[in-house]
């Protein structure tokens, strides 16, 4: 009887050391650079539903920020990335997120320019399927500066 006392508690103390250790954890990082080329470095990135994660840009390239600046955005699943691209194209005074499209993010970094690194935390979408990301920066997305962000 003290015995099976004994391995319960040792049981209930790894249980509860476990779960402590991976909630201090945190989110899961994922380091993305974007360059001078209008090109990520990640085009894809998979995730489970629900899953926290941490996007870190980091901009690399020497053209200054006014004329090549970099920021991830996530789309919904069921935005037109290219009419997006295309809105943010003209809406410089909102950082290249237009308002009327809103909600069609789920998530976005402020802008960041050559040396600089931006973060964006979130919970990865619960469906799942493919979400676009991309940089909104004028043309970036048209030179194919964007991924996929794969839930399953």
């Amino acid at each position: 009887m003290k015995r099976a006392k004994f391995l319960s508690l040792v049981l209930a103390t790894v249980v509860a050391s476990s779960i402590a250790f991976l909630q201090a954890q945190g989110p899961r990082v994922v380091e993305i650079e974007g360059s001078d080329m209008m090109k990520f470095n990640v085009t894809s990135i998979n995730a489970k539903p629900g899953e926290q994660l941490t996007v870190r840009l980091k901009v690399v390239g020497k053209m200054p920020k006014m004329a090549m600046a970099h920021n991830f955005v996530l789309l919904n699943a069921k935005a037109d990335a290219a009419a997006f691209a295309n809105a943010a194209a003209m809406a410089g005074a909102t950082a290249y997120i237009p308002a009327a499209r809103k909600g069609d993010v789920l998530a976005h970094t402020a802008l960041a320019g050559a040396g600089e690194t931006v973060e964006i935390t979130f919970k990865a979408p619960a469906t799942a399927g493919s979400y676009t990301f991309l940089c909104s920066f004028p043309g970036h997305f048209a030179a194919g500066m964007r991924g996929t962000l794969v839930v399953k």
